[in-house]
């Protein structure tokens, strides 16, 4: 039997903004844990990755996301003004599944779980799923 899951917050500052959220994964999982988990995000206009987390490159990862879906002219911007971000996020994906040794993701020396934002500044829900 899997453990249970765990879910935390991450506030979002921009339109677009990546957020590391590789600590925060690792205060979700079960002491002493060995396995895999996924990293789900809740939300159809925000996704999860691995990536490096360095501020050149996060400028650069926030330019691409921008440059997936213009911002204007989607048919369903005529209800709420959000298509590119549903567009964006489609194609980042909204889970990551890691593996993890002794309770800590166990992932390259380089990589962090980065969630990335398609539609701030909001609140986002991510769920941590041990199995």
């Amino acid at each position: 039997m899997s453990p249970a899951h765990t879910e935390f917050t991450v506030q979002t500052g921009d339109r677009i903004d990546v957020r590391d959220v590789t600590d925060r994964v690792d205060e979700a999982l079960p002491t002493g844990y060995d396995g895999l988990a996924t990293v789900f995000v809740r939300h159809t206009t925000a996704g999860v990755t691995l990536n490096e987390f360095e501020p050149r490159l996060v400028r650069d990862v926030e330019r691409f996301v921008e440059a997936l879906a213009p911002e204007k002219d989607w048919a369903h911007d005529e209800l709420d003004g959000n298509a590119d971000a549903h567009l964006r996020s489609m194609l980042l994906g909204r889970d990551v599944t890691v593996p993890v040794r002794e309770g800590t993701t166990d992932l390259g020396t380089w990589q962090s779980v980065l969630l990335v934002e398609c539609d701030g500044p909001r609140e986002r829900s991510v769920s941590v799923y041990p199995h």
